[in-house]
């Protein structure tokens, strides 16, 4: 059965005709079809900082973690646009209220690099990822999750439950809009 949206005019399709989207509600996507769409969002962790023992035994957890995984998922590497007009503000703040001519100094090339990063040239993201599953059940859902949160946090890595607004930004990182 196909959804038409009824105030577009004849021949033109909008993506909510084709996406089988029912709703994003308690972190899952809800499909036409009757599955749940949700995960873990994983805080990154620079593991080439770390000393070479560590770095290892996350790898070897993060390998037991990807070979104990018995149903289909998906990595997902979203970037989300940051705002960074606050920091710019605080700077700001912070140049005008110093006393020293060399911490002015200091605050005023933190300025120009934060508005460089701003400049048409450069988008400021922050890169999030995720690792996400379909599920009908709602019980074997909360299982996979927490067996997922269970095996990151084993590999040190934090990790978290979708967010209704994690999916949208993964939704808009794979549907680009014009």
């Amino acid at each position: 059965m196909s959804r038409m949206n009824s105030s577009a005019p004849s021949g033109v399709s909008y993506s909510e005709d084709w996406i089988p989207i029912r709703q994003i509600m308690n972190g899952m996507i809800q499909l036409d079809n009757g599955y749940y769409v949700t995960g873990v969002k994983v805080v990154p962790k620079n593991i080439f900082i770390m000393d070479p023992g560590t770095q290892n035994n996350t790898i070897s957890q993060l390998r037991n973690l990807y070979n104990s995984i018995d149903f289909e998922f998906w990595l997902l590497i979203a970037d989300r646009p940051v705002d960074i007009d606050v920091y710019l503000s605080q700077l700001q703040l912070m140049y005008n209220n110093a006393q020293s001519n060399a911490i002015r100094k200091l605050i005023m090339q933190d300025i120009n690099k934060a508005n460089l990063f701003t400049s048409s040239e450069y988008n400021v993201v922050d890169t999030e990822y995720y690792i996400l599953f379909k599920e009908k059940r709602l019980e074997i859902v909360q299982k996979k999750l927490h067996n997922l949160i269970s095996g990151l946090a084993s590999a040190g890595l934090q990790s978290s439950q979708t967010s209704n607004n994690d999916l949208r930004i993964v939704l808009d990182n794979c549907l680009p809009i014009p």
